[in-house]
């Protein structure tokens, strides 16, 4: 009997949303021992999924989107041997998509088993982690300041400066925690590492631990997510049975102990004090700074905090050194960020691209327009609380700085799509519906702000003689909510609503448009 062909079908949570795991087993059934299967992690390419693919002397051939009831089609086509069939997409990596991506972080995403130790150790995992425990701890920091990695979770705070606020801070325990607490909208890159290449974010803190002295890590993972906790926490059981994790991490010496907690299901506890409050068993309510949490963080210890794809980028930065990731990028934004396209979307999926390529690029280039073929009104950049971005700064480039000038945010890179069908005025009373609903109360600006702001944008959307008003009252509402307010949580509902009242007058009832300055 001839090799059995391996054939690749993922088991991400957004294939197996339209019927990855029914495929799969179509497929078993139907080719039998002539195949062996892989269950892999998504590339990203959502409006194909579920994405079958074919090892073939040429490379991976793709199929999709495969339904189960194309199996006998695409066996009697030649599937095994990269036959031609309607659903045939060609050689995966020549995908247009994902050709004109740069996959650092994302490189292993889809082609690996994930989690087989040995598919990660040959695809460059481990590497970086190899390297750091050659290095001390000014020379790692110095590695992460040079590479010029930002917090990839939405502040973009140099991960260097704070790594090395820890490593200086004097105590008897320190702790690493990441926040995968991924609550904004069109977001998913967090559930696609966790889910797809879990050593690489084992890796990533595994590192930071190193460098500031820490042994014990966690990871707060939200709880809308089963599939990367259970995913994770195999992973971390793998890790610690290897040595990669423990009492001596690679025979070092180094002691790092690595845990999963399931958050609470609260938006505000993707705030960091918050989710400090959370993971030490208490109601999520942010804390005020001082003091950092880098100095009092968890249980009151020096703590590393960092989002899932700023510790996964980490692991190539150690391998393959700082220079070679801080040329990817454009001012001081170093790097590359996985882009994730949403909402309204024709080919909806994640992108990883260096800093700088625009919105337009990214939403008719990668995205093809929107999903229903109308035109694209508004694009909202960062979550429920990123400003909604007008067509004249859809060639602004995507990069911290850029963004911030006009009142953007890039955040955690999610991109959500509205056509000329959306009510801006709705999207604007939604945001503050949010926060009040969010909000965890602890500040006037942002508990009572929120529920103001939406009686106040009702009341402009009535009209009458008083809309001027309050319309002035709005803004004044936003300024206090910007300035006063102890987190982003207050702080940023102003930015999709001022955007949304700024440059969509009309979907107010607004005759005349206001001034420009968001």
């Amino acid at each position: 009997m001839s090799n059995p062909v391996r054939v690749y079908i993922p088991r991400d949570s957004a294939a197996l949303a339209v019927g990855a795991d029914e495929v799969a087993q179509a497929l078993q059934g139907a080719a039998g021992e002539s195949i062996e299967l892989v269950r892999n992690s998504s590339r990203g390419l959502f409006w194909l999924e579920p994405l079958v693919e074919v090892q073939t002397p040429q490379g991976r051939i793709a199929y999709g989107p495969v339904a189960p009831e194309d199996v006998p089609g695409l066996l009697a086509a030649g599937l095994l041997q990269g036959g031609d069939h309607p659903l045939r997409q060609g050689v995966t990596e020549q995908i247009p998509y994902l050709a004109l991506q740069e996959r650092l972080t994302f490189r292993r995403m889809g082609v690996t088993d994930p989690l087989s130790l040995a598919d990660y150790e040959a695809h460059e995992g481990w590497a970086g982690l190899r390297r750091a425990l050659t290095l001390d701890s000014a020379a790692l920091i110095q590695e992460v300041t040079h590479s010029g990695l930002r917090g990839r979770g939405g502040a973009a705070f140099p991960a260097g400066i704070k790594w090395k606020t820890v490593a200086g801070a004097q105590a008897a325990q320190k702790y690493v925690v990441c926040n995968a607490d991924e609550g904004d909208s069109g977001t998913y890159s967090d559930r696609m590492t966790m889910e797809g290449d879990p050593y690489m974010l084992i890796e990533g803190m595994t590192i930071a631990a190193v460098t500031v002295g820490a042994t014990q890590g966690y990871v707060y993972v939200r709880s809308e997510y089963p599939h990367a906790i259970a995913t994770l926490t195999e992973a971390i059981r793998r890790a610690t049975e290897a040595g990669f994790l423990g009492d001596s991490v690679l025979g070092s010496g180094q002691r790092f102990h690595l845990e999963v907690r399931k958050a609470a299901g609260a938006y505000v506890c993707g705030e960091e004090t918050a989710m400090l409050e959370s993971i030490e068993g208490k109601r999520g309510i942010v804390r005020a700074k001082p003091p950092l949490p880098a100095l009092q963080g968890l249980f009151g210890q020096p703590t590393v905090i960092n989002n899932v794809i700023t510790f996964a980028s980490t692991p190539i930065i150690l391998a393959r050194g700082a220079q070679f990731y801080r040329d990817y990028g454009v001012g001081r934004s170093h790097g590359t960020l996985p882009f994730q396209l949403a909402g309204n979307i024709k080919h909806g999926g994640l992108v990883e691209k260096a800093f700088g390529l625009t919105l337009r690029e990214l939403v008719y280039g990668f995205g093809g327009g929107t999903a229903s073929g109308r035109p694209i009104k508004a694009i909202q950049v960062g979550g429920p609380l990123g400003a909604y971005v007008p067509e004249d700064k859809w060639d602004v480039p995507l990069d911290y700085e850029a963004y911030a000038a006009f009142g953007g945010v890039v955040g955690h890179g999610g991109i959500v799509v509205h056509d000329d069908s959306a009510n801006l005025a709705q999207l604007a009373r939604y945001a503050m519906a949010f926060c009040a609903l969010e909000s965890c109360g602890k500040c006037t600006p942002c508990r009572i702000g929120s529920t103001r702001g939406v009686e106040v944008i009702d009341q402009i959307r009535a009209g009458g003689a008083a809309q001027p008003q309050q319309v002035e009252l709005l803004r004044d509402l936003c300024d206090t909510m910007l300035h006063g307010s102890l987190c982003a949580m207050g702080g940023m509902t102003p930015y999709p609503v001022l955007s949304a009242l700024n440059h969509y007058p009309q979907d107010f009832g607004l005759a005349v448009p206001e001034t420009q300055a968001a």
